[in-house]
């Protein structure tokens, strides 16, 4: 069948992904999309079809970002089922995710350079009229772009975007709209089920022709025309001639920080779950004495975070969490303490937080803790530990190294 005809097909049809924050419901989802994963995906992953249609893309994402699955196991049921040739354009799709964390993680003074970033944009906002009309105007989908305003509201009143969705949007955000990037990168990371630290702040400034420097990336109305299957078509509403936006920083590259290995971990100890990993308890070799949650969500953005990504982070939370205690503010230090005090433990395991809101919530503690006699154990897994080092170009390095890395990792090729 020829691709169009598929489209055409695939469009008749209705498929919502049901994102309940479970992880029952990431592995449903994964079940459903498994047999997909090959030529369909390969065919059709970059049309945007409706948010009722998401036949051709997985939808995975807001599940992976809090790991209530994992990479490890999405990869593991795709090459169950189709070989690493037939599947290889989605196995690239989990390694993009994966290469903005290394690449971050590598480049940690990206992330509070972005958040001074958006704390002058907001200042910004509150003196400047014009800009603070065309921003609130931009949020509320109301710049008379009309796929750039459906994209608004699905943004906020479902929590997900396709993913050629987020870069035209970004786009207009930044060239035709002539919006500060930072400010549409805090208005994805605060309604995005899947916000992600890494992968929101580096693919907006991909868009912007700062991560590629001098290449930014143009939403053109006949790719839009074309992707969303003759939807929207605006023709001379988008920027056509744009100048890329220029970071005055050149980020060096940092090792990545050292990490405790699960098996060398013999003491009891308290399970610190967050919302960067939460299936953490999966890798190690002998349960904790205890556990307790904690979320960092309000770390995202000095903004208000939308109530879906919110709700998200939060009902997953309590679903990996079960009947244990969970913190929910921004400081974790005085209930961690209280907890291993109850316990007469002095040992912290919690999940390797690459750079983010989670991992400044770690340090923030650190002190504290330290002072108290409480040690905290970050455990890494081994996806990350021989995916990261990989990331120190651009992706198509990491891309030329995935076979080397699925067969570190025993992945069936």
């Amino acid at each position: 069948m020829k691709t169009k005809d598929l489209i055409a097909d695939l469009a008749k049809r209705s498929e919502r992904p049901d994102f309940t924050p479970t992880r029952a419901a990431g592995l449903a989802r994964l079940a459903t999309f498994a047999g997909r994963a090959g030529e369909l995906y390969d065919r059709c992953r970059n049309y945007d079809l409706s948010a009722e249609q998401r036949t051709n893309v997985s939808a995975l994402s807001p599940w992976i970002r809090h790991r209530l699955i994992t990479e490890a196991e999405v990869l593991d049921a795709i090459l169950g089922i189709h070989t690493f040739q037939a599947a290889e354009r989605f196995v690239h799709e989990i390694f993009w995710r994966t290469y903005f964390k290394g690449w971050l993680e590598q480049h940690p003074g990206v992330w509070p350079d972005y958040q001074v970033g958006l704390r002058r944009q907001i200042k910004s906002v509150s003196k400047d009229r014009r800009l603070a009309a065309n921003y609130a105007q931009a949020m509320a989908g109301q710049t008379g772009i009309d796929c750039f305003d459906v994209w608004a509201d699905e943004l906020v009143r479902t929590g997900y975007l396709h993913n050629h969705a987020r870069m035209w949007f970004a786009s207009i955000w930044i060239f035709t709209l002539r919006l500060p990037w930072e400010l549409g990168a805090d208005f994805f990371l605060r309604h995005l089920m899947d916000g992600d630290p890494a992968s929101n702040t580096l693919a907006w400034r991909w868009v912007a022709g700062i991560q590629t420097k001098g290449r930014p990336y143009i939403a053109g109305a006949a790719n839009i025309s074309k992707f969303t299957n003759r939807k929207f078509c605006p023709v001379h509403q988008l920027a056509t001639k744009v100048d890329p936006k220029i970071d005055p920083v050149d980020h060096l590259r940092w090792p990545i920080p050292d990490a405790t290995q699960a098996k060398d971990i013999q003491s009891d100890f308290l399970l610190l779950v967050t919302e960067d990993d939460m299936q953490v308890a999966d890798v190690l070799s002998h349960p904790p004495i205890a556990t307790i949650g904690a979320l960092a969500t309000e770390g995202r953005s000095p903004n208000p975070l939308g109530e879906i990504a919110q709700h998200f982070a939060a009902t997953a939370m309590y679903n990996a969490c079960g009947d244990h205690p969970i913190i929910s503010h921004g400081s974790w230090s005085d209930d961690i303490i209280r907890a291993c005090a109850r316990h007469q433990i002095k040992t912290v395991v919690t999940g390797y937080a690459p750079v983010g809101p989670v991992a400044t919530a770690l340090k923030n503690a650190r002190s504290d803790l330290t002072a108290a006699g409480i040690r905290v154990l970050l455990v890494r897994r081994d996806f990350d530990a021989v995916a990261w080092p990989h990331a120190t170009k651009g992706f198509f390095a990491m891309k030329k190294a995935v076979p080397q890395i699925l067969e570190i990792l025993n992945f069936k090729l």
